[in-house]
């Protein structure tokens, strides 16, 4: 067979995969539906279905890992934009809780999932998705720390990590609710995010 179609085969059983494991998470729920069952609706055996997961966890961000990745270029893309701490917070933010709210059930799975999340052939994409968000958040920190917006002298890798915390719980909190709005949602993280930082701000000793 030519590389081209090989490549075209592959490229459609990936596909394939990644739409029938969605559909019966969200059908079954992720605890319910089996990697039998995706193999089966996506046409291919279980060997196949292994080539690109591990187990059903690693299937679950085959599905979501290249739209997250693609929505963390797209928050970090631009340097901070030197208006607020909060400002670029709540950039970097907004478009992730647009895409964890978009299909809330296969969210709360993922952001149980995604706790020790250390292995599989998934997990190393997954890991580099958050590292580059908690980095933006460091250069967020450092920049506001370099206007006198925030304290100098703590640790910007660590104050970002504590907003990446704080985004993180809220997100969970958020995603409780049977239909998540997402006005709601954000004013109450912007809430959060902004107690957090009168008490990061330079002006506290």
């Amino acid at each position: 067979m030519p590389a081209g179609r090989r490549e075209q085969n592959k490229s459609d059983k990936l596909r394939r995969i990644k739409d029938a494991a969605r559909d019966l998470f969200i059908a079954r729920s992720f605890d319910e539906a089996t990697t039998r069952e995706i193999a089966l609706r996506a046409g291919v055996g279980m060997g196949t279905i292994f080539l690109y997961a591990d187990n059903k966890r690693d299937l679950l961000f085959l599905i979501a890992n290249d739209d997250l990745a693609a929505i963390t270029d797209k928050s970090t893309a631009a340097a901070p934009s030197g208006k607020s701490a909060l400002a670029d917070f709540m950039h970097l933010f907004r478009l992730h809780y647009e895409f964890f709210g978009a299909q809330p059930e296969l969210s709360r799975s993922m952001l149980r999932e995604m706790t020790f999340y250390d292995s599989g052939k998934q997990a190393r994409q997954f890991q580099t998705i958050r590292g580059k968000v908690i980095q933006h958040l460091e250069t967020v920190v450092r920049r506001a720390q370099e206007r006198g917006e925030m304290r100098r002298g703590e640790d910007a890798k660590f104050l970002g990590w504590i907003a990446f915390c704080i985004y993180q719980v809220e997100l969970r909190q958020w995603l409780t609710a049977e239909k998540p709005d997402l006005k709601t949602g954000l004013k109450r993280l912007e809430k959060a995010l902004s107690i957090y930082l009168s008490g990061a701000a330079n002006s506290l000793k």
